[in-house]
Parts: C-alpha cells; sequence; structure tokens
C-alpha cells in the first residue's frame, strides 16, 4: 500500500514512477519543492474569493514590491507562455512589433503564439551567445515611420538567455537605455530569472527595475513550483489593460490563491534563492565533471544551470538510454543538460561515469 496516496480508499491515486530517477532533460522535469507543497495546503480549506481577489494574491503584492520595488504589480498567470504572450500585447499596438534574440523562447519554443494569438511580429537577431546588444538591436530598430513594416515597439531578452548565459546588470542598463531612447519599451522573461540572480550574487531588481525594465515575465515553475508564472508590471505606464489581455487570453485562475502562494512560499524569504542556487551548483559540478572527459566540448559558458556540450552522436543517442536529455541540435551534434533544484551531486556524479563507460565503448 505504500505507492498509495494516503488521500482516501476512494481514490485510485498512486504513486506510478520511480521518485529515484532524475535526468538532465529540463528542469520543468522536476518535482515541486516540499516547501511549496506545503504552502499549497495551508492555502487550502474554506472559501476564498476567485478571480485573484483572495488574500493570498493580495499578499503576493507586497511580496513583489520587496523585490522590484514600490510600483511592481503581479498579474499571476498559468504557464511562461502565458506570460509571454499577454505581457506583449500589453505593451504593443495592433501594428506593433518585438525584437528579440534568435534563440529566443517566444520564438523558437512557443509554437508561434505570440504571432497567432498575440498578433505580434517577432523581428529576430541571430546572437552568438543568446545576448542582444544595442548594436544588434540596431539591426531591426527601424523603419518607425514605414506603413509597410511592423513597428519595433519593445525589446525582449531572456535572463537567463536559452543557452545558459547570464546578462549583467550593466548589459541590461545599456539595452533598456538604447531601446528608451528609441521610444521602445523592455520586456524580460524571466524564466530562470532566479539562476541569473544566484549566478550574479545580486539581488532580482539589480537587473529588473533597477535598470530600467519596463515588464518581466516572472518564473516560478522551473525553480520548484507546481504551476504557475506571474506578469510583473514593473512600469505602469507601459501597459494597457493587463486585466483584460489576461482574461482573453485565457490566463486568469479562477483559484488563483493556489497559485499565488506558491509564488508566495518562494519570495517571501529565500526559497527562490536557494534552489536556483543548488541547481546553479550542480551545473558546475556536470561541467567540472565533463571538461575532464576526453572527446567532449563544452560550448557556452556555464553560468545558471544549464551545460551545452558537443560530444559524438552516436554516444549521446547510447547515453539518452541511461539517462534522459535532449539534443539541441542533432545535426551538429549539440545536447543540452539541465540541472534542477532537486539534482543530487550523486546524480551528477553517476551521469559523468556513464558518458565516461559509452565514450569508452
Amino acid at each position: 500500500m505504500a505507492d498509495r496516496a494516503a488521500v482516501s480508499g476512494r481514490t485510485d491515486a498512486r504513486r506510478r514512477h520511480d521518485p529515484e530517477v532524475r535526468g538532465f532533460a529540463s528542469d520543468n522535469y522536476a518535482g515541486a519543492h516540499p516547501e511549496v507543497l506545503a504552502a499549497l495546503a495551508l492555502a487550502n480549506g474554506g472559501h476564498q474569493v476567485a478571480y485573484g481577489e483572495d488574500v493570498y494574491t493580495e499578499n503576493l503584492q507586497r511580496v513583489m514590491r520587496s523585490h522590484f520595488g514600490p510600483y511592481a504589480q503581479a498579474f499571476p498567470v498559468f504557464n511562461g507562455t502565458g506570460a509571454n504572450v499577454t505581457a506583449l500585447q500589453a505593451m504593443t499596438d495592433r501594428w506593433g512589433a518585438v525584437i528579440c534574440a534568435a534563440s529566443a523562447h517566444i520564438h523558437v519554443d512557443e509554437c508561434g503564439a505570440p504571432e497567432r494569438v498575440g498578433g505580434l511580429k517577432l523581428l529576430t537577431v541571430p546572437t552568438p551567445d543568446g545576448k542582444l546588444t544595442p548594436d544588434l538591436i540596431d539591426r531591426e530598430a527601424h523603419g518607425w515611420d514605414d506603413e509597410h513594416r511592423a513597428m519595433p515597439q519593445v525589446v525582449s531578452i531572456t535572463q537567463n538567455t536559452e543557452l545558459g548565459t547570464v546578462y549583467t546588470p550593466d548589459e541590461i542598463r545599456a539595452i533598456c537605455d538604447h531601446a528608451h531612447a528609441r521610444n521602445m519599451l523592455v520586456h524580460l522573461d524571466g524564466a530562470r530569472i532566479a539562476n541569473a540572480a544566484a549566478s550574479l550574487d545580486v539581488p532580482m531588481r539589480a537587473f529588473t527595475n533597477a535598470v530600467g525594465v519596463d515588464v518581466l515575465s516572472y518564473g516560478g515553475t522551473k525553480n520548484g513550483m507546481v504551476f504557475g508564472e506571474s506578469v510583473v508590471v514593473l512600469n505602469p505606464d507601459a501597459v494597457r489593460a493587463m486585466k483584460h489581455l489576461r482574461k482573453m487570453s485565457m490566463q486568469l485562475a479562477s483559484k488563483m490563491r493556489f497559485i499565488s502562494v506558491q509564488l508566495e512560499a518562494l519570495l517571501a524569504k529565500d526559497l527562490w534563492l536557494r534552489n536556483a542556487r543548488h541547481s546553479n551548483a550542480m551545473a558546475r559540478r556536470l561541467a567540472d565533471g565533463v571538461r575532464a572527459v576526453g572527446g567532449v566540448e563544452i560550448l557556452y559558458p556555464v553560468q545558471a544551470n544549464a551545460v551545452f556540450a558537443r560530444l559524438p552522436h552516436d554516444v549521446s543517442v547510447r547515453l539518452q538510454e541511461r539517462y534522459r536529455f535532449y539534443f539541441w541540435d542533432e545535426a551538429t551534434g549539440v545536447v543540452r543538460w539541465m540541472c534542477s533544484f532537486d539534482t543530487r551531486e550523486e546524480d551528477v556524479d553517476g551521469f559523468v561515469q556513464a558518458l565516461k563507460e559509452e565514450l569508452a565503448r
């Protein structure tokens, strides 16, 4: 009976997986942190007003302002794509366009949602490391008076980037100053914002509201939550009709307290930072172990919780039979290994040993 959930004999809830199995495919694969689950239980029971009028969502505003300044306003949503699309819709006109890196999640991994749901034009720029610069932005920041071209209105950056690299506060300040001087706004996709802050060893405000970011998509799922993210408006003048757009975008949770209390559990104290520091440390341990193995090339600086590497294709295929991970570019043999808040040292060491064994075959 140990595999059955301790809830009720009237359900068929039971454990259907091995909780000892861990891989390196995605930090989305991890479960929820026990402290988050405990917070969910505390928020359960009784009735609370629906659609964000509950006491947990009210308190979340105070918590967010402690991190992102007195003007910050949180709009909890279900997922990261919802946060990004809703935020970008609120920041643009119908004829607006968003400048982003060619590797950006909004361009590569959101199934065209910004275009098809948000009605936005994405103006993408190739980058060597996933990071935009003022010069790279200027490749697409033009033609505002040309009615034949979508109007650049927002620069969207990701912190940390999809390639695992981290912007410094000065780099983001330069982007914000450059964008604002051209009457554009800045959106930050913070799916892994906690990992970036842990890597830089600075508060999250140091590279968001303090340097000019207008709107933030705050990510919690990859850092220990069950589900849920939040749009955080840092500059109230940057958005229009956020409440209406969230509802129209199907991102308004009726039982919002269960998203808000998870964000509170992460952010009210230091759980967000503890989790991020651990996953970053496991990625560094993995990178250090891999560097000692001949036949593997690490492609980008390991600054957060991701390791990008190139190794022989057949080795990757065999290794995938032992540990789950993804090809980033199968044609060139590039793979991505992600660490999570629950990755253990023995998981990393076992993976490195398995890699050695497969390379030796």
